[in-house]
């Protein structure tokens, strides 16, 4: 067997640089896909006149879809008889064509609901909305923000992390389903990743302020808006004043400001209270599918 040339140091390095940027424009692209902004047809319309998105495993690209993980997107792999190490470039015809309908045709009495989570600060929205990631059929919106991330925040993960500048830009073009100011900062969701996400039938939830949450009822009919309660005022004062990462001030602000929201809750559909996590995951998931 022939071995491969050999190349010179100037080549090799020259490959690995290439390399490199191949490997940054897609993960570049797949960002763009989880956060909405491009569309499964989209990316396959560029794949087929751009070789470095070509390269992309199909897997990479179904993990990317908004409402998917490693789970589902397995299962769509082995429903079309997709190898595990198949590239987009190497699609056949008609696995190619029955992933199109798959993700761009959507079924409209399969839309899925919209449940909007918010409540007053501390009272434990991030770990339901964490618990329920791993109910099959629920997708958890990734917000965008201009805080800074804390030291165990991972973006596309946690957050979308926009400077101000790209804030403002996602305001201007409409890009989000709601955005509102707290703390000192802003945070939004971005609409298309909900609206493609509803329309495949998959349940999405929102956490979100209060402000947030009300920006949603009134551009969305479809929307079940959901307060989060603590059991008493106690708990949630010893959930604030546990929190390591707030200043002494800074919780003194917060509990200020949760007496004031906790007034919000006859604004919503319904109310749960906050007991235990696995109890009002079980909530959720009877909204949904009710």
């Amino acid at each position: 067997m022939a071995l491969p040339p050999r190349l010179s140091d100037e080549e090799r390095t020259r490959a690995l640089e290439i390399a490199k940027l191949s490997r940054q424009e897609r993960a570049r692209v797949k960002e763009e896909i989880r956060r909405g902004a491009i569309s499964f047809s989209q990316f396959i319309e560029s794949a087929q006149q751009n070789p470095v998105l070509a390269k992309m495993r199909v897997v990479e690209l179904l993990e990317s879809l908004p409402g998917y993980g490693k789970i589902r997107a397995q299962a769509v792999m082995e429903k079309f008889e997709i190898s595990p190490t198949r590239r987009v470039q190497g699609l056949g015809r008609h696995q190619l064509s029955s992933l199109l309908k798959e993700f761009e045709i959507p079924t409209p009495h399969t839309r899925g609901k919209l449940l909007v989570l918010s409540g007053p600060g501390g009272v434990g929205k991030s770990t339901v909305a964490k618990a329920l990631r791993e109910v099959p059929g629920f997708w958890v919106s990734v917000s965008a923000t201009t805080r800074e991330p804390r030291f165990n925040e991972v973006h596309g993960v946690d957050y979308f992390y926009y400077s101000n500048q790209e804030f403002d830009r996602a305001i201007e073009e409409d890009q989000f389903l709601e955005w509102a100011e707290f703390a000192g900062n802003r945070y939004g969701t971005p609409r298309a990743a909900v609206e493609e996400s509803l329309s495949q039938g998959v349940n999405v939830l929102l956490e979100i302020e209060i402000a947030g949450a009300k920006q949603v009822r009134s551009h969305s009919s479809e929307a079940i808006l959901v307060f989060l309660v603590p059991p008493s005022w106690e708990e949630l004062v010893s959930r604030l004043e546990g929190r390591g990462t707030d200043s002494p001030e800074r919780r003194a602000a917060r509990l200020a400001l949760a007496q004031e929201e906790l007034a919000a809750a006859s604004l919503f559909d319904t109310v749960i209270i906050n007991t235990q996590v696995e109890e009002v995951v079980q909530a959720l998931i009877r909204l949904a599918t009710s």
